[in-house]
């Protein structure tokens, strides 16, 4: 078996195809390594939304779980006012600073 990379084609308009060359220009890679670089990044954002789902269901569904989970993770990371520099208290949501469902976020 060879270890040469096997390449094919896509489709995409062309208004999106000159935004991956530009892209890939002002970045100085290619556009293959560009494209490859935006599918890993939505991989990765995906994953993250997953768990974030998990954790809100978690959340909402078994709250005795949840409550052991947030005990933990202040356990190891300590109090939230200790999290971040005093200077950039109230600068930033911070998840637990967050309203807790999503109906109270609209």
């Amino acid at each position: 078996m060879s270890s040469e990379q096997r390449h094919t084609t896509i489709r995409v308009s062309v208004e999106i195809r000159d935004l991956i060359a530009r892209l890939s220009e002002q970045e100085g890679k290619s556009m293959t390594a560009l494209v490859e670089d935006a599918v890993k990044e939505h991989r990765k954002k995906l994953r993250w939304q997953r768990v974030a789902a998990q954790m809100e269901r978690t959340r909402r569904e078994d709250p005795e779980s949840w409550a052991e989970y947030v005990a933990e993770r202040d356990l190891w990371l300590g109090p939230p006012s200790n999290r971040i520099a005093p200077d950039w208290e109230g600068l930033l949501d911070l998840p637990e600073d967050l309203p807790d469902g999503p109906e109270e976020r609209n």
